[in-house]
């Protein structure tokens, strides 16, 4: 993907990028925006549905009854609405990415309608691919609009690294994910004035949200002393056993997928998926519900709070339900609700082995996970050292990235081709 503007031969890089601030500004503001009147509106509904609603019934708000109530009447809802809505609110969510091509701008209000009622209902996905893919359409539209000629190319680039910057809080992941796409590509300049662009946006993006709604990754997880040598075999085992972990839900995924896809008919497949994910939610506990960003922090706070048992007990129940949210046809992206599956596999290797530090072995699963999920390397690194807000991590987690992507690279992705078979 180039993020460059046509430029004549000889122009110079400040000529060329001087035009470039304006809009990777602009765009990465507007996408912040709509990521946060999104989840302003989901975060309103969810509300209602888990707190007013309940108490004015007299029903717990988290009993077992109550969560397969909503969220089996959120896939009912959602269901209705791909079935009717213009574009069916987009394309299958199992063959979609974090960054795939604009959609037509008469699907977005669908698509947002159904992010909203899942994010609400405490479906198991986060909020990233749908907003991405909404951000990138709209960027597209108006910018090819605004400056007729300019490639389509430079203003998804720009939406898509502006959401990640708000998504995260901070440009660098934006960055991260931009190097490992413009690396391989031919272009005028040096890299870094290619990476300028989408960095912009997405310190744009992210100062934005931090401005408007301070957002923390920060888990507050007890300090690392440092590297030790006894800290090197827990840093391989731990994130090797996570990239296990996640690939067994990458190689479920078609099957899962395909179990629903014989339906035929979202007003069918989604329904039962939030049946299915109302029954996980009883089994796991309410924690195991929503994309997993706040609750993730109530487990951090409390890491003796469960057994290693109950910890197991979360991360398949989390795991589980992404891949029934995924192949079902909720909207959604699965790298927060993979995020927590990591937390509560990290706190489970602690629990079992105490002598692997509770934030190594946290940061080092949320590492293995994201890799076998996402197969993002610098994503998945940047997000499991943001947890722990402490560099002194870093380089045993580069370290143990070294085994985990040796499991995952050259396997199956948790992303279907469209005819439901494994992407590679």
């Amino acid at each position: 993907m180039s993020t460059e503007a046509p430029a004549a031969p000889g122009r110079t890089p400040v000529r060329r990028l001087l035009p470039l601030i304006v809009p990777s500004v602009v765009v990465g503001a507007a996408a912040a925006l709509v990521l946060l009147a999104v989840s302003a509106v989901a975060g309103q509904l969810q509300d209602v549905l888990w707190e007013t609603l309940p108490d004015a019934l007299g029903v717990g708000r988290y009993s077992a009854f109550w969560m397969l109530v909503v969220l089996t009447a959120t896939g009912v809802a959602v269901g209705l609405a791909v079935w009717k809505v213009p574009g069916h609110a987009g394309p299958d969510p199992a063959a979609s990415g974090l960054v795939d091509p604009p959609l037509p701008p008469g699907v977005l209000p669908g698509l947002l309608l159904v992010t909203v009622l899942a994010l609400a209902g405490g479906v198991s996905l986060g909020p990233e691919n749908p907003i991405t893919a909404a951000n990138i359409a709209l960027a597209c539209w108006l910018g090819t609009r605004v400056a007729p000629g300019s490639p389509a190319l430079l203003w998804m680039s720009l939406a898509a690294a502006g959401t990640v910057g708000a998504l995260f809080g901070t440009p660098v992941a934006a960055a991260l994910i931009f190097s490992e796409v413009l690396a391989g590509r031919p272009g005028p300049g040096a890299l870094w004035d290619r990476l300028l662009p989408p960095l912009l946006a997405g310190g744009t993006g992210a100062v934005t949200v931090t401005l408007l709604a301070h957002p923390s990754f920060d888990l507050s997880l007890p300090d690392y002393p440092g590297p030790h040598w006894g800290d090197l075999p827990g840093a391989f085992l731990v994130a090797s056993a996570a990239a296990v972990v996640g690939m067994a839900a990458v190689y479920a995924l078609p099957y899962v997928h395909g179990a629903f896809a014989r339906l035929r008919r979202p007003w069918l497949a989604i329904p039962l998926g939030g049946l299915v994910l109302g029954l996980l939610g009883a089994l796991g506990g309410h924690l195991t519900l929503f994309k997993g960003l706040d609750e993730v922090k109530v487990l951090a706070a409390d890491p003796d709070g469960w057994s290693a048992g109950g910890f197991a007990l979360m991360t398949v129940v989390k795991l589980a339900a992404l891949l029934v949210a995924t192949s079902c046809g909720f909207r959604g992206g699965r790298i927060f609700p993979s995020v927590f599956a990591g937390v509560a596999l990290g706190l489970c290797a602690h629990a079992l082995v105490p002598q692997v530090q509770v934030t190594l072995a946290v940061v080092c699963a949320v590492l293995g996970i994201l890799l076998a999920v996402t197969r993002q390397g610098w994503i998945s690194l940047f997000t499991a050292a943001v947890l722990a807000a402490d560099t002194t991590v870093l380089p045993l987690l580069a370290l143990a990235s070294v085994p985990a992507w040796l499991l995952v690279t050259g396997r199956p992705q948790m992303q279907l081709h469209d005819d439901g078979t494994a992407l590679r």
